[in-house]
């Protein structure tokens, strides 16, 4: 009877690429991107340090692929809440649900883009910079469509104001909040406390309302 064969399955390029993203993922989302090293995701995934560096380059290389994935899934989810939407308030009411959902569905994700142990210059920051212009351009988009729209000096300021309450309550909410309250809830309390603002009508004559965020940087 012939030995069985136990060696590791030789996996396609792609394949093994996707795994190597959500082990490397689960690291940076455990341990930060600044304790993560090269050596640990080849462990992890089982690759020789050499050939991961041949498929990604470096660290920074490999954070960006997996912060690629997660700033895409998070855009697509709050792009379709808002153009599912009948109008502006509604769109951004579900847009906060929608994000909160994504949350709850994929902290690793969620980790992977606020992580405080990011550097705040180079190419990671500026592909955090424009995930975030994406997202404050789709809620100024519905903004610029209540009545009364803040003023075009402000309305930036408060796109941005108003995403970065979100932004800190599912800091809050993952950290202290988890235990007790589910993400639905939470993202429930806040749409009644900033209901006024979002129930207000579309301004009479506006376009119609169709969110498009601006692209962000090219990804390799």
């Amino acid at each position: 009877m012939a030995a069985r064969d136990t060696s590791p399955r030789r996996l396609p390029r792609a394949e093994r690429e996707q795994q190597t993203l959500d082990v490397a993922q689960a690291l940076f989302a455990q341990h930060g991107y600044a304790a993560v090293t090269m050596d640990e995701v080849a462990a992890a995934v089982g690759v020789t340090k050499p050939l991961l560096y041949n498929y990604f380059g470096n660290k920074e290389r490999l954070y960006l692929a997996c912060l690629g994935r997660t700033a895409d899934a998070l855009i697509a989810r709050l792009t379709t809440a808002f153009a599912e939407a009948s109008d502006p308030g509604e769109g951004l009411r579900e847009a906060l649900r929608a994000f909160f959902a994504f949350v709850d569905s994929d902290r690793a994700s969620w980790q992977v883009l606020y992580d405080e142990t990011l550097p705040t210059g180079g190419e990671i920051a500026d592909h955090i910079d424009a995930y975030r212009g994406q997202a404050t351009d789709l809620v100024g988009s519905a903004l610029r469509h209540l009545d009364p729209a803040p003023g075009p000096a402000l309305l930036p300021g408060m796109a941005h104001a108003l995403l970065g309450a979100v932004e800190a309550l599912c800091r809050w909410w993952i950290r202290d909040g988890a235990g007790d309250l589910s993400a639905a809830a939470t993202a429930d309390a806040f749409i009644a406390l900033v209901r006024p603002g979002l129930a207000r009508g579309v301004r009479e004559g506006a376009p119609t309302f169709s969110p498009s965020p601006n692209p962000g940087p090219a990804r390799t």
